[in-house]
């Protein structure tokens, strides 16, 4: 099968990789996607002129760095640089792995230093009932006019009072095609199989996305509040995990590459440059649905640079800064003018774009309220054991 488009992959940094190390690696080492952005980063760098504007033209009411605490890979040199060139702010950049993670240091005070943060959907949603996100002044926004429409109003966030969606994708399972003669159609192949993927196959490191696919497999909500369908979905992934080679959210890559892994389940954003890498590996959304994820950028209550926030939430409103980002980093855009300006070889590829068939299968993962308590007992006991 040819490659699906022909840009250079990048594999070392991706959607729900996370920096690990010493306080040293954290202070400096940079990850290894397009420029080397840190878990630390400032813009200082320069740039060169781009057509968004001339440097400092719309900083007028920012004071200081902007510091942002979002997913890995989410951001990176050409794209700080090329904000800082349009406005003067330099940016400081931190990484998390998890939505759980970041709400974690957000509630615990860590947090008061970031202007904008990227949760995800339902993430978004509970954010929000804690009184955690700003409301937004939709005259200091510019381009919401520009999203596609299943995006002006989302459930998670209506009329996105509180957020902007900055990237949207699926999850699925990515697998060697020569290994595996048979591809991983639906879920069930991994019960299935259970026996010959002994071993080699990994499950996301995410209680709601993991124990949500299994739910999934049963033929129950991903977002299920039902006990008795909890302790099923429990049951069913007791059953797999002894053929679980481990949950990982990240790192998995290398693995696959190499043959140690014959199957993972990934986020598209990730399994995309590993097709590219190598057209052995395929990419498959199962055939009864999975979860569809956006990720958003918000402004917390406790904001220190308000003005830079909103500076910067434009910036990657504006289509052209969109859809370059969206070439570099291989997620999908909410922005319907930005998607215009796709090439075709990215529209077509089914594993960026899913068809409207599919993604109607699909689910978004929402809050469960007082259910949570039950998933991450569960999550404990399957992790732990």
């Amino acid at each position: 099968m040819p490659r699906r488009f022909s840009s250079k992959p990048r594999l070392a940094a991706t959607r729900r990789h996370f920096l690990q190390g010493s306080a040293a690696a954290i202070a400096g080492i940079a990850l290894s996607n397009c420029g080397g952005v840190s878990d630390v980063q400032s813009s200082d760098a320069g740039a060169e002129p781009t057509e968004d504007g001339d440097a400092g033209s719309a900083a007028s009411g920012a004071s200081g760095p902007l510091y942002i605490y979002t997913w890995a890979d989410y951001t990176d040199d050409q794209l700080v640089q090329r904000f800082r060139d349009k406005t003067g702010i330099d940016v400081q950049i931190d990484i998390y792995d998890s939505n759980e993670t970041m709400l974690a240091k957000m509630q615990a005070g860590g947090g008061d230093n970031y202007s904008v943060i990227y949760p995800s959907d339902y993430m978004v949603t509970q954010m929000i009932d804690m009184g955690m996100l700003t409301e937004f002044d939709k005259s200091r926004l510019q381009g919401l006019d520009q999203l596609s429409p299943k995006w002006e109003s989302p459930g998670y966030d209506p009329d996105n009072s509180h957020s902007v969606p900055y990237s949207w994708g699926t999850t699925g399972l990515i697998y060697n095609s020569k290994e595996l003669s048979t591809a991983p159609a639906d879920w069930t192949y991994l019960w299935d199989n259970k026996d010959a993927l002994s071993r080699r196959m990994t499950m996301l490191d995410d209680v709601r996305e993991t124990l949500g696919a299994v739910l999934h497999s049963l033929g129950y909500s991903y977002n299920s509040t039902d006990p008795a369908e909890l302790e099923a979905a429990y049951q069913r992934l007791l059953e797999l995990k002894p053929a679980l080679a481990s949950f990982k959210s990240f790192g998995w890559q290398d693995e696959l590459l190499g043959g140690d892994l014959l199957l993972a389940m990934a986020f598209s954003v990730e399994a995309i440059p590993v097709t590219l890498e190598d057209d052995t590996f395929q990419y498959v959304i199962p055939a009864s649905g999975s979860s569809v994820w956006t990720d958003t950028m918000v402004i917390p209550t406790t904001a220190p640079n308000a003005d830079a926030a909103y500076e910067w939430i434009n910036f990657n409103l504006n289509p052209d800064v969109s859809a370059e980002t969206v070439k570099r980093l291989y997620f999908a855009t909410p922005n319907a003018a930005a998607k215009d300006m796709l090439p075709e070889e990215l529209l077509s590829n089914q594993d960026l774009f899913p068809s409207e068939e599919l993604l109607a299968k699909c689910e978004g993962i929402a809050p469960v309220g007082d259910a949570i308590e039950l998933y991450d007992r569960y999550w404990t006991q399957i992790t732990s054991a």
